[in-house]
């Protein structure tokens, strides 16, 4: 028995049309955007026009598809399909905005609080033992961990850069300087109880947290009601996680983590151009 790489005679690969529910609005920014930067970069050609480079991107970002269908259904190399989603992602990164300029844009439009609050994007297991910080024990998987700042309507204006998914939401905090970043800003902050120890300034706090009951010590009245108050006002930001995850590259992160910060920053711009339309 011998293998053989010629194709069985009539046989041709099959193609099928998928619909990618996002708006016109969000690919023609990202084909404005390519071909501001072909313009920039004095480059004269690529082998598909701007406009289906940006769809391909986009199906690639939103339905997690593999990189070797797409280059298959539209007659290019895996290398080019990469290349352009590495090329675009770059550019959408470097239009998210910086903590400092998020925090005093909602200070000019009126606001008076930000919502912040931490989440795993999990990836897929390596192996070595530098993959172990990777193990977050809260959620029993591996991934990397990230902060996200969201106004009140729960419109996320700010990301981290990812870590580790064992760090823990104070630490991050304090690595990013959040506190002083909100002080500066004039504005406050509510959280939930993975925040607690991260402003110690009782009489003038700046990040609101709940109360936590221990063995010795249970909840008042006041205490439980103060908690569901922080709760409902808190909710929104958990809906602007369940638009930056409906991306489902997001689903099992099969890209190298260093690159996921970049990625995340760029999912947060098409999420708000969608959000926003």
């Amino acid at each position: 028995m011998t293998n053989t790489e010629e194709r069985v005679e009539d046989a041709c690969p099959l193609t099928y049309k998928c619909r990618l529910p996002l708006s016109t609005r969000t690919v023609n920014h990202l084909a404005d955007l390519l071909r501001r930067h072909l313009k920039a970069i004095r480059s004269r050609w690529r082998i598909l026009p701007a406009g289906k480079i940006a769809v391909i991107v986009l199906a690639v970002l939103r339905h997690d598809q593999r990189l070797a269908d797409m280059a298959s259904g539209n007659n290019v190399s895996e290398s080019t399909v990469r290349r352009w989603r590495d090329e675009l992602i770059g550019l959408l990164a470097a239009q998210a905005p910086r903590l400092d300029r998020a925090l005093k844009k909602v200070t000019k439009q009126g606001g008076e609080v930000v919502l912040i609050d931490g989440t795993l994007i999990r990836t897929r297991r390596r192996t070595g033992k530098a993959d172990r910080r990777n193990y977050s024990g809260k959620h029993r998987s591996h991934g990397l961990h990230f902060l996200a700042l969201a106004d009140e309507n729960g419109r996320l204006i700010w990301i981290s850069a990812a870590r580790p998914g064992r760090t823990h939401d104070n630490t991050a905090a304090r690595h990013d300087h959040i506190l002083a970043h909100l002080r500066a800003a004039g504005l406050g902050a509510l959280a939930d109880l993975g925040f607690r120890g991260l402003d110690n300034d009782i009489l003038d706090p700046v990040i609101v947290t709940g109360y936590i009951a221990t063995r010795t010590h249970k909840l008042t009245r006041g205490q439980k009601e103060a908690n569901r108050v922080l709760a409902v006002g808190r909710a929104p930001v958990e809906h602007g996680f369940a638009h930056l995850k409906n991306w489902r590259i997001l689903t099992k992160l099969r890209t190298d983590p260093a690159r996921a910060t970049r990625l995340l920053r760029a999912l947060l711009v098409l999420t708000n151009l969608e959000i926003n339309r």
